[in-house]
């Protein structure tokens, strides 16, 4: 597939790198790269597959999400890094904004639309962004 965006998904849990697999291989314009189960994996994946795109668990055994995205990020500005868990975003760790992740996705309403509104909206202003959540 041409065209598309390269995406290294990080989760210690294997049902949501398989969830999010699923929704890769529907949607156009981006790719599985690879995947990790920790925030070491994903740093030494990051210089073997050059992912345009990690999408980063926060809670992890050994490093967390939040200091394996500050790494990428220092090391490879050009990677964009959106964080994903269960928080809330008011709830979410202080530091999560300071890691260098451009987004956050809550696990429970990530799928092609977050996921694709989040990109689209990667660089149109500065800071840590969170698409809006679906309404129940």
């Amino acid at each position: 597939m041409t065209g598309s965006h390269l995406v290294l998904v990080v989760d210690d849990q294997a049902p949501f790198r398989f969830a999010v697999k699923a929704v890769l291989r529907r949607l156009d314009g981006f790719e599985l790269a690879g995947e990790a189960a920790s925030g070491a994996e994903a740093i030494d994946l990051v210089e073997e597959l050059h992912p345009e795109l990690v999408l980063m668990d926060i809670n992890m055994p050994g490093m967390n999400g939040i200091e394996a995205a500050r790494q990428i990020v220092a090391a490879h500005p050009e990677v964009v890094v959106f964080l994903c868990s269960t928080y809330d975003v008011a709830d979410l760790p202080r530091n999560a904004a300071a890691s260098g992740a451009r987004g956050y996705l809550n696990k429970e309403h990530f799928g092609a639309d977050a996921l694709r509104r989040l990109w689209q909206d990667r660089d149109s202003a500065p800071g840590f962004r969170a698409p809006a959540e679906p309404t129940r």
